[in-house]
């Protein structure tokens, strides 16, 4: 009995050769080097502090969502 292969699908050929060309050209732009970027900006500007000591209170959406927990 003759063994014969079965014949590759050009579409499948094509397939790989895409995967193979995205991963040499992933592997090429992992080499390349990269631009320093430019650290010009500003820092944001410091809220004062609150004069009566701030810290927590209870907004008017945290009230609310308190009144939906209560069982």
């Amino acid at each position: 009995m003759k063994h014969e292969p079965t014949p590759v699908l050009p579409g499948r050929r094509r397939w790989f050769a895409a995967a193979g060309a995205v991963g040499a050209a992933a592997a090429a732009v992992s080499v390349l080097p990269v631009a320093p970027r430019s650290s010009v900006t500003e820092a944001p500007t410091p809220t004062p502090a609150p004069r009566r000591g701030g810290g927590y209170h209870a907004s008017a959406h945290v009230q609310r969502y308190y009144d939906t927990t209560r069982v």
